[in-house]
């Protein structure tokens, strides 16, 4: 399987939370509210979503960087292990 690189590698997804549509991105680089990020994982999961909204330790956050656990609203399932760019 080979997955065509689009944007720069800045974490993996390490839970989602189903009920509320939120996915735990651990950061390996920065991320700010209004980027856009790419999702990608599985047979059939690849999907781009604009940050609307970020969290870390349950406070609304504008920036995280490199080594953060934040929470994204996501419009998709995103499964722990799935790479996350940003576009």
């Amino acid at each position: 399987m080979s997955i065509k690189k689009e944007g720069k590698k800045i974490g993996k997804v390490v839970h989602y939370f189903n009920d509320i549509g939120v996915a735990i991105l651990k950061l390996s680089g920065s991320l700010a509210v209004g980027e856009k990020i790419r999702v990608v994982g599985g047979e059939d999961t690849d999907f781009t979503e604009q940050v609307k909204s970020m969290e870390f330790n349950h406070k609304k956050i504008k920036r995280a960087k490199k080594g953060q656990e934040v929470g994204v609203k996501v419009s998709k399932r995103a499964r722990e292990g799935y790479i996350v760019y940003k576009l």
